[in-house]
């Protein structure tokens, strides 16, 4: 039996604690081949590198993996990796784990999730997991179970078509899985107005998440302050087609 072909990436870099535990748990599924960022890259959202060459490096291979470091983004290590590495089309991309929140709005901005959605794009089945805990150390044992339960589950179920899935744990206890959809939200007072010693002006980014549905019950944010582990469907089509036919009216 031919066993799946898992491409793992992330935006932590190829060294996180994160992506290791990932790997691991991956390689109890399918094949894993990693491509990951050869330093940290969160907040990069989908982009690409378009100013200067990129190189990979193969840094380590064993039976049932191949790891892979990049000097480029999370969406070139996917690029890359699908167009010079692979003799065949990954079964399944998965991103992560992320060290922190991809939650609501994060989702735009998020590295781990902009790979995703890039595996989404080429239509491979594509999944990112988040836990709410920054620290390098975080513990990911409490969520390990619910990532090879979810990833089997997407495997055995599928996905259409340019939609892929984000996921995210709480730090800590965790209650179960819930399906829901993305929180709104916005980052607020995000810059810092500080001085250096030489008396000029810099920006440090900062700021905090507002949610604008607190009593919602169906949203990725209450999941997560609940304990749950949220699952978020997402897509690439960006559409809204619910104000296509209103907008074709204007005199335009």
């Amino acid at each position: 039996m031919v066993r799946p072909l898992i491409l793992i990436t992330n935006d932590d870099g190829d060294t996180a604690n994160g992506i290791n535990v990932l790997t691991r748990l991956m390689m109890e599924i399918g094949d894993v081949v990693v491509m990951a960022p050869d330093g940290g890259r969160s907040g990069q959202s989908n982009a690409i590198t378009v100013s200067h060459p990129i190189r990979y490096t193969k840094i380590e291979e064993r039976e049932g993996l191949i790891r892979y470091k990049c000097t480029g983004t999370p969406t070139d290590c996917v690029k890359l990796a699908l167009h010079d590495i692979l003799d065949r089309k990954p079964d399944l991309l998965v991103s992560g784990i992320n060290h922190g929140s991809n939650a609501a709005i994060n989702v735009i901005y998020s590295g781990t999730m902009g790979a995703v959605l890039e595996g989404c794009e080429n239509g491979l089945t594509s999944i990112g997991f988040s836990i709410c805990d920054h620290s390098l150390q975080a513990d990911f044992r409490i969520f390990e179970k619910y990532i090879l339960q979810i990833t089997r589950e997407t495997l055995k179920n599928g996905l259409p078509y340019g939609v892929c899935l984000n996921v995210n744990a709480p730090k800590g206890e965790i209650k179960g899985v819930k399906i829901a959809r993305q929180c709104k939200g916005n980052w607020t007072e995000e810059y810092a107005k500080r001085i250096d010693p030489q008396g000029r002006t810099y920006f440090w980014l900062t700021g905090y998440f507002k949610n604008h549905e607190p009593e919602a019950h169906d949203t990725d944010e209450w999941a997560l302050a609940n304990g749950y582990i949220s699952v978020v469907p997402s897509k690439i089509d960006l559409t809204d087609y619910s104000i296509l036919k209103s907008l074709q009216s204007w005199e335009l």
